[in-house]
């Protein structure tokens, strides 16, 4: 369950991406990071998240953005998932759940009808000296941008 709030400092981490890289926290130290979590590679929702962010990429960047994706799936499903859809920025392989928890991005979810615990999708901006400035937990996939550009 999602508990961090703007002006929190952000856990630190460090995980593996797509290519068996280490990336942590600290690699962002003085830029502002767009950190998401998303369920799981390919889904339609994950997909239509993933690329608004691809399509704004540009934009984001321009305003001093970076962005890094988390999920539980492996660093050859990420992989997969980078060609196939052509995604300019890492994605972390949290395949033990340690950074999902570490922002509360795991929790109670329902899906037709059906109760189960999985990550929530949810997206922190992180600015440059390592505090939350932003938290979203009502991600809208296909405006995904649009929201952090808004601060909403």
């Amino acid at each position: 369950m999602i508990t961090l709030k703007k002006g929190d400092r952000a856990p630190k981490f460090s995980g593996v991406n797509e290519q068996g890289e280490k990336i942590s926290l600290a690699d962002y130290k003085g830029k502002k990071l767009i950190l998401f979590f998303y369920p799981a590679d390919g889904t339609p929702t994950c997909t239509t998240e993933a690329c608004n962010l691809r399509d704004n990429y540009e934009l984001l960047r321009e305003k001093g953005f970076e962005l890094l994706g988390v999920s539980p799936d492996s660093e050859k499903k990420h992989q997969n998932f980078i060609k196939k859809y052509n995604l300019p920025f890492p994605l972390l392989a949290d395949k033990d759940l340690k950074i999902t928890n570490a922002y509360g991005a795991w929790g109670p979810k329902v899906l037709f009808g059906v109760h189960y615990d999985g990550v929530l999708r949810s997206t922190f901006v992180i600015n440059g000296k390592g505090m939350i400035e932003q938290v979203i937990v009502n991600v809208k996939s296909k405006a995904h941008a649009e929201q952090i550009l808004e601060g909403k």
